[in-house]
């Protein structure tokens, strides 16, 4: 017997039907002797549709109210599947996250986990009770509902499977599992079978839209074994784990991670002196602009260009902003692109292996794409490109580092 917990996200639990459907699978999980942690989202769309309505009754409400609006949709989920746990036959009982005591702090709307009470769940598992817990909320210490951000509910399951110390946290969602890149943009894109927490963390943080950052992080710090699988198909998924022994054997390059809402802004003709870099990207960061790549470089006249990616829903914001820069340093233009796309390759086998950013670079270069902007880490190489290349980047790439189902194959 082992202790799983499962999460099921908003298109798992859509309808009555699927909520019947999850049941069944609980059912059949339960027969094989497992004790059973349960986490659920709001019904997809629900969540949207309170906000709607928040709106139209205050365009700014309180963040302590939205909360309490919000943490509603998951209170639905968890009632109606005891309702259909209890039809079947089997023990459940249902927490919002303040009474199963998800201890979080004060931030409404982004709060972090900062403590969990396993006792009653542990009470109850031991009673033989499938535990359902509603994802996505807490409480912080002075008793008022908090949120952890959309896609909160993967961080509530990875978390109580690390208190609980469970043998697995399991993640259902709409996908099979964890691909090499999107199916939707390469055909031959395959499953993985198994990727670790490191290049998992990197593909969500690149663009990667399967997990929750955050529930990546939180399953890396304590060792949570985490699976990714189908609600809709049967299938092995994909496990998320800690690098093993035998991963210097393993593919140079796991998987292609890309973001399409990019955009790069160049203030040009900065004076070359210390500190210019603080003075530029200071206002961006007072604005609560996150900047992503940087670079720099050296012109005549010890003028420099400064070059720095944000999202594209700051790009008008930042602009404004290096506007106001360029006047206080004396710049010569501010000049900006809106129209961009990241592109990253990501493997802990890059430790082991030399050449791979020339590989990729060769790769784009036979089909014409130029880079703008080149970042790396141990265990990623990320570079900017036109928009319109990104396809064909990513199918150049997934082929050229062997990533294709009919490559696997043939080794086989």
């Amino acid at each position: 017997m082992a202790l799983y917990v499962h999460k099921y996200g908003g298109t798992s639990v859509g309808s009555v039907e699927r909520i019947e459907a999850v049941a069944d699978k609980l059912k059949a999980f339960r027969a094989q002797g497992h004790d059973l942690v349960v986490v659920v989202s709001a019904m997809s769309g629900e969540t949207n549709r309170l906000i709607g309505l928040a709106q139209q009754i205050n365009e700014r409400p309180t963040p302590r109210e939205m909360d309490v609006l919000v943490s509603t949709g998951e209170q639905v989920t968890i009632a109606l599947l005891c309702m259909a746990l209890d039809r079947r036959g089997l023990a459940a009982r249902s927490y919002t996250g303040s009474q199963v005591r998800i201890t979080t702090d004060s931030t409404h709307g982004k709060a972090r986990i900062q403590q969990i009470d396993t006792e009653r769940m542990r009470t109850d598992l031991d009673a033989g009770r499938i535990v359902v817990v509603a994802g996505f909320q807490g409480a912080d210490e002075d008793g008022n509902i908090t949120t952890l951000g959309r896609g909160g509910s993967d961080t509530t399951g990875v978390a109580l499977a690390a208190a609980l110390q469970a043998d697995e946290c399991q993640i259902y969602t709409d996908v099979d599992g964890v691909y090499t890149t999107d199916p939707r943009v390469v055909d031959s894109a395959r499953r993985l079978d198994r990727i670790t927490f490191e290049e998992m963390l990197e593909m969500a943080s690149l663009g990667s839209k399967v997990l929750q950052i955050r529930s990546v992080e939180f399953a890396g710090k304590y060792n949570v074994p985490l699976r990714v699988l189908s609600s809709f198909t049967d299938g092995p998924g994909t496990l998320i784990t800690t690098e093993d022994d035998d991963s210097v054997e393993k593919p140079v390059i796991s998987g292609i991670a890309f973001n399409r809402d990019e955009a790069k802004l160049t203030i040009q003709g900065v004076p070359d002196t210390p500190g210019v870099a603080s003075r530029i990207l200071g206002p961006i960061s007072a604005a609560s602009i996150e900047v992503d790549m940087i670079l720099q470089n050296i012109a005549e006249e010890q003028k420099t260009d400064f070059t720095f990616s944000v999202h594209r829903n700051d790009f008008d914001q930042a602009q404004s902003i290096l506007q106001q820069v360029m006047a206080e340093l004396g710049a010569r233009s501010v000049v900006g692109d809106n129209r961009i796309a990241k592109v990253s390759i990501v493997g802990v086998g890059m430790r082991s292996h030399a050449g791979v950013a020339s590989k990729m670079f060769d790769a784009l270069a036979q089909e014409g794409i130029n880079i703008q902007m080149i970042s790396t880490s141990e265990i990623k190489v990320s570079i900017v490109v036109a928009e319109k290349y990104l396809e064909l980047a990513v199918r150049a790439l997934h082929s050229a580092f062997e990533l294709d189902v009919a490559d696997v194959v043939s080794e086989s």
